[in-house]
């Protein structure tokens, strides 16, 4: 009997010893763990002090551009003047002058100047603007009634106006008709037959008759027997 109750005892202590242990183990663990906890791993930050360095400040002056000025030069120096001795006698010079004009006579005059000619002459020059332009004797309604009007422009009913372009001599003559502006049908020309035989009065320069070159409508206009 007393065998199981020793071994019994043992075994309660062994127990009680094993649960101390375990606590004791469990507190070292914990205050381990608490410690570790605790514990800053990372490095510490070291302030760094920052260094200025300062600069020497450099003044500039500011430079005043001076402008020259051209001075004129002095004005010369007046001339010194030379005292003359009074000894010293000037001739006068006597210059005879003969005064004596014979009225009576005849005076020679230089001869007049050449008279120049008023008159210019215009023999080949024609004109286009004159003082006094050709007059049509007769008036335009005078060539108008010389005016045959062509079959072929009647019968295509051709009607307008012909403008002719010529030269009135001297002697107030026609020369040289030119259509400038036709119809055609024959109308053309027939307008400048019917302007060869007008008759004008020549244009006038400056007294004179000369060529001037004139124009001339002529109108072609078909009416009815009835109107």
């Amino acid at each position: 009997m007393k065998e199981p109750i020793k071994r019994m005892k043992r075994d309660n202590s062994l127990r009680k010893n094993y649960f101390i242990s375990v606590e004791l183990g469990l507190i070292f663990s914990l205050t381990v763990f608490i410690l570790l906890f605790k514990m800053d791993f990372y490095p510490q930050q070291v302030e760094e002090s920052v260094f200025f360095e300062v600069q020497e400040e450099v003044f500039v002056e500011e430079i005043v551009q001076t402008k020259q000025t051209d001075t004129p030069p002095p004005p010369p120096r007046p001339p010194v003047p030379i005292e003359v001795p009074n000894d010293e006698i000037i001739a006068d010079d006597i210059v005879e002058l003969d005064l004596e004009f014979d009225l009576d006579g005849p005076m020679d005059l230089p001869p007049p100047p050449p008279k120049q000619a008023v008159e210019e002459e215009f023999e080949d020059e024609i004109f286009v603007v004159v003082e006094q332009p050709p007059e049509l004797i007769g008036g335009i309604a005078g060539v108008q009634k010389r005016i045959v009007y062509p079959e072929l422009a009647l019968k295509v009913g051709i009607e307008g106006r012909v403008v002719v372009q010529f030269v009135v001599d001297k002697e107030g003559t026609v020369v040289n008709p030119v259509v400038m502006r036709g119809i055609g049908g024959g109308c053309d020309e027939e307008a400048i037959r019917a302007v060869k035989l007008a008759k004008f009065q020549p244009g006038m320069q400056r007294g004179r008759p000369v060529a001037v070159r004139y124009s001339l409508p002529i109108t072609f206009k078909i009416y009815n027997k009835d109107s």
